[in-house]
């Protein structure tokens, strides 16, 4: 059987990313999110989220914008100015663990806020949870909520299998400096998919002006066009691919 997960990161970077994810959920294959907590979220795009039928993972992150926690909590983690610092092996070989589980602890129980309810799997961004301290913290978490994991490799793969976390069989996605998933290359990938569960992360969204700054910003509207194309649900019909999301490991 093939399984797959379409997974939008970042939800709540900006309200025309929240909305690009809302819509390639609703006209398209996207299944599930990951919500970033730190940024300020529209209490109407939480509402939207919640009520949406979609995934809700934690996509915890320690390389954008603010702590959860207070900075003086973290100096570990942050600059001079009390804020992440952008490349995610920087920031895992300054962190210290205690105060990166802080930190992460703060992420799990701000989003138990927010939705009211715990998150259906634990990622990364920039894909700080690939690098110690901090991937033995997030399976930490995971174990001790009971959500599986993403692995973007073979190796994080073996590590989460060998602390008993669900996580899926395949991982397929990248996030620039070009758009990567166009419709062309969605339904690529569609029909080589592979026995097992597979997940695609992809990053779909609205350009807005609050993404002006973004190395990936006008890149968003092309995902979000390939993964509503009609040709993709059409083809993963024909092949009887399923669609679900995290909590259905």
């Amino acid at each position: 059987m093939k399984l797959l997960i379409v997974n939008a990161d970042d939800f709540g970077l900006t309200a025309g990313v929240s909305r690009g994810i809302l819509e390639a959920h609703r006209r398209g294959i996207v299944t599930s999110t990951t919500l970033l907590v730190n940024p300020d979220i529209h209490p109407a795009l939480v509402e939207e989220l919640k009520s949406s039928g979609l995934g809700v993972g934690l996509h915890l992150n320690l390389t954008l914008g603010v702590p959860v926690s207070s900075p003086k909590r973290v100096p570990s983690l942050v600059d001079g100015e009390g804020r992440f610092i952008r490349d995610a092996r920087e920031v895992a070989a300054r962190a210290k663990a205690d105060e990166a589980r802080i930190e992460l602890g703060a992420q799990i129980d701000a989003f138990r806020q927010v939705t009211r309810r715990f998150p259906t799997h634990l990622d990364s961004h920039h894909h700080v949870g690939r690098h110690e301290p901090i991937q033995t913290l997030l399976f930490d978490f995971a174990t001790a909520i009971r959500v599986p994991v993403r692995s973007q490799d073979a190796e994080v793969r073996a590590a989460a299998r060998r602390r008993r976390l669900s996580t899926p069989d395949h991982f397929f996605g990248e996030s620039g400096p070009e758009p990567y998933w166009s419709a062309e290359r969605v339904l690529e990938h569609l029909k080589a998919l592979p026995d097992g569960v597979s997940e695609f992360m992809t990053h779909p969204g609205y350009f807005d002006e609050d993404l002006a700054g973004s190395r990936y910003g006008k890149q968003r509207e092309v995902e979000l066009r390939g993964l509503t194309d009609p040709a993709v649900r059409e083809l993963i019909e024909r092949e009887g691919i399923r669609l679900c999301h995290f909590g259905s490991l």
